[in-house]
């Protein structure tokens, strides 16, 4: 006989014990989920990039990991050479273009009828009478230009004897000697032979030589002084050091011009006219303008590079200290 199951069997009651015991199994598998998820975000943070795309990256951001960051390959800038000799070139031939046709077409009004061969053969003759006119309208500006010119092209010449290429010269310095023969060699230049020839009013035959050795000792000496002055001054140096290098040159510039001048001058005061004398002398300054040049800069450029040398030896020897 079959004995019936009790509803207690059928559903056993479930006691705080009997409960701890079917909910331990729950609690388990939670801790483990969490252990997992645990396990799996530290293994996310520490998952290594790959060479590859490590490598990609470094390209595209320009940075190599063998170097250093201060180290990296700069790209480089224009260079200012390129841009300044670029710069003069368009100067120079500005101004040359101008002088050319101001020179060319001094008779443009009554060109008309004429050949190519007539325009080429009363060119300089016109040319030289309007440089004339200009003299009687206004000699000493007329002479102020010529000088302008003739120290700016002056320093070019020098500057190129020097090893800078034609067309990468120095433009402030050649300003500045330009600016002293525009304002003072022409306007000085202009009283100095009228002085001259009030000094020497005598048609004898030693009046030459006295005028020549007048030139070279007197005018040489004080024109010299002042053309080295006033570009220490136009270059913001201090009257120290202007002192200083005019003293140390003084005496090798005055020599040097014995070997030219002298010469130059026997045709200035016997043969070229007064007011025809400072055109004459500057077609030869454009030789003695070099040799200024070439003296007054040399001395500021090596005084500034021992100043520099000077600055750096002080902190190369702090460095090597503090090693």
């Amino acid at each position: 006989m079959a004995v019936a199951a009790s509803p207690c069997t059928l559903f056993p009651i479930l006691t705080p014990t009997s409960l701890k015991s079917h909910l331990t199994p729950l609690s388990f598998l939670t801790q483990k989920r969490r252990r997992i998820v645990t396990f799996v975000a530290k293994d996310r943070e520490t998952v290594p990039v790959s060479e590859d795309r490590g490598s990609r990256f470094n390209e595209l951001e320009g940075f190599s990991p063998s170097k250093p960051h201060s180290e990296t390959e700069v790209a480089p800038e224009p260079s200012r050479f390129t841009n300044s000799s670029t710069v003069n070139a368009l100067i120079v031939l500005g101004f040359g273009t101008f002088a050319v046709t101001k020179l060319l077409t001094i008779d443009h009004d009554y060109w008309h009828g004429w050949t190519l061969y007539e325009i080429l053969r009363y060119v300089p003759e016109h040319n030289w009478i309007a440089y004339e006119q200009a003299l009687k309208a206004n000699p000493v500006l007329a002479k102020m230009a010529i000088s302008g010119i003739v120290y700016s092209i002056g320093d070019w010449i020098a500057q190129c004897y020097e090893g800078k290429p034609l067309f990468e010269f120095d433009r402030g310095r050649l300003f500045r000697s330009g600016l002293v023969g525009f304002t003072l060699h022409g306007s000085l230049s202009h009283y100095y032979y009228q002085l001259c020839e009030a000094l020497f009013p005598f048609q004898e035959w030693w009046v030459v030589p006295a005028k020549v050795a007048f030139d070279q000792t007197m005018w040489a000496a004080v024109w010299n002084s002042i053309y080295f002055v006033v570009l220490g001054l136009l270059r913001l140096e201090s009257l120290t050091n202007i002192y200083g290098e005019l003293k140390s040159t003084f005496w090798p510039m005055l020599t040097a011009g014995w070997k030219l001048w002298p010469f130059a001058h026997l045709i200035t005061y016997g043969v070229i006219p007064v007011e025809q004398r400072l055109l004459w002398v500057d077609c030869v300054e454009l030789i003695w303008v070099t040799i200024l040049s070439t003296y007054s800069n040399e001395k500021s450029e090596a005084r500034i590079s021992e100043a520099a040398s000077e600055t750096r030896s002080p902190s190369t020897s702090g460095q090597n200290s503090k090693e």
